[in-house]
């Protein structure tokens, strides 16, 4: 019987963030196809016997996109037909905002046996490592995540958004970095407060993680005094002003009053 393929979050990069089942599932792998930006300290959980092949894409790289996904499932198939257990490693979660849907729907119509695991995706790990509220009761009871740029190019979905954002409903923006200047301006014209808050995170999980915040209306300067490595993402809305700036504040308060 021929092994499954199993597609595996590996959530932001840090190793001890990847679930249980990942990480058995790299120990017992024969081949894993990797993205590029996968931590490092992952990427030494593979066994020195097992074949690593990375077949990712960085930002300007001019590969073919389409080409490099036939490649990917035709290593895939190949791999699996030879008996192989394959490890297809996706950063983050394989089904937000990468070709994890793509791949699933290639193995299912080749009839090829998989088995999907989910991952910590980073936006996520990014509220949790930074202490911001995406979610909190009272105040906001749904979430957005959307990319920051789409496939035409146009700022269309920034409408509806802007409408949610007014209402209270955070955004989580995934490779908005570059076109924040746009989408800051789209904000302004749909009437977003130009007061609300937003944190750019950087290599979350990452040793070299780090963080800039502010608000839509300085942001952009605080980042050009601060600039990010990529990847960033950036978390907006009216109630997520980080848990620290309130430890800071307590802090603050309770020395004047020591003194």
């Amino acid at each position: 019987m021929l092994k499954k393929i199993s597609i595996v979050g590996a959530g932001p990069g840090d190793p001890e963030l990847l679930t249980v089942k990942a990480h058995r599932l790299l120990k017992q792998a024969d081949v894993v196809l990797y993205d590029s930006l996968m931590g490092t300290e992952i990427l030494k959980l593979i066994p020195w016997h097992a074949q690593k092949i990375h077949v990712g894409k960085t930002y300007n790289d001019n590969q073919n996109q389409e080409e490099r996904q036939i490649r990917i499932n035709q290593m895939m198939k190949e791999n699996y037909l030879a008996g192989k257990k394959v490890v297809r490693l996706k950063t983050g979660d394989p089904l937000i905002f990468g070709r994890g849907v793509e791949e699933i729907r290639y193995l299912i119509e080749n009839q090829l046996d998989y088995e999907l695991v989910p991952g910590i995706t980073a936006g996520i790990a990014a509220a949790n490592h930074f202490e911001i509220p995406i979610t909190e009761r009272a105040k906001n009871t749904t979430l957005m995540f959307c990319t920051g740029t789409t496939a035409k190019n146009d700022m269309e979905q920034f409408q509806a958004i802007s409408y949610m954002i007014k209402k209270g409903t955070p955004l989580i923006l995934y490779m908005g970095l570059k076109n924040l200047p746009n989408i800051i301006e789209k904000f302004n014209e749909e009437g977003v407060s130009m007061q609300t808050p937003i944190c750019a995170a950087s290599k979350v999980s990452y040793s070299e993680e780090d963080w800039v915040s502010g608000t839509l209306e300085n942001i952009l300067q605080n980042l050009e005094e601060h600039p990010l490595a990529t990847p960033t993402i950036l978390l907006i809305g009216e109630n997520l002003q980080s848990l620290r700036d309130q430890h800071e504040a307590y802090r603050h308060q309770f020395s004047e009053k020591a003194i």
